[in-house]
């Protein structure tokens, strides 16, 4: 059962680029790189949609999740590939495969039967503005942050002359 359209578009079917594919052939100097203009490397923006994946995937579980004060509590600290070699490129590797991970986890949720999908999720968002969600709506919402997100990485690939990645991608 579940909702099969939301499970491809966490692979990012359709118009939506795969995020795996976006980043599993990024190096950890292309993936700590920033583009003059833009606050943000690729390892950033990662860990970015990793911090709020574990954020809603908790919420999903009804573990208790403490909502940011502000946003830049959801973006990490920009990584130094030159800070202590290898270790930067474990790390960098252990965000990717989070990653990859979570997006098991968020699509395996959206086989869910329609029960599990339609169930109330309390406490969701920042606590002044809290309210229920389902399921279902949770998981498109974590999608479509993913979609956008990816979609800032395709560009900085682009202007990093690193596009498209070894598994594809359009080009026009």
């Amino acid at each position: 059962m579940g909702d099969n359209t939301l499970r491809e578009l966490t692979y990012g079917k359709g118009a939506h680029v795969d995020p795996v594919a976006c980043i599993e052939d990024i190096s950890t100097e292309l993936a700590t790189r920033t583009v003059a203009g833009y606050p943000h490397s690729i390892w950033q923006i990662v860990e970015h949609m990793n911090y709020w994946m574990e954020y809603d995937l908790g919420k999903i579980a009804g573990e208790p999740r403490l909502y940011p004060d502000q946003a830049i509590e959801s973006w990490p600290a920009h990584p130094s590939s030159a800070a202590d070699g290898r270790g930067v490129e474990d790390a960098w590797q252990a965000t990717t495969r989070r990653f990859t991970d979570l997006l098991v986890r968020l699509a395996r949720l959206a086989e869910s039967d329609a029960a599990e999908l339609e169930r109330t999720v309390h406490n969701v968002g920042a606590p002044v503005f809290s309210r229920e969600s389902t399921v279902h709506a949770m998981l498109w919402q974590v999608a479509a942050h993913n979609s956008y997100h990816t979609g800032q990485i395709a560009l900085l690939r682009r202007q990093l002359g690193a596009w498209p990645p070894s598994r594809g991608g359009d080009t026009w």
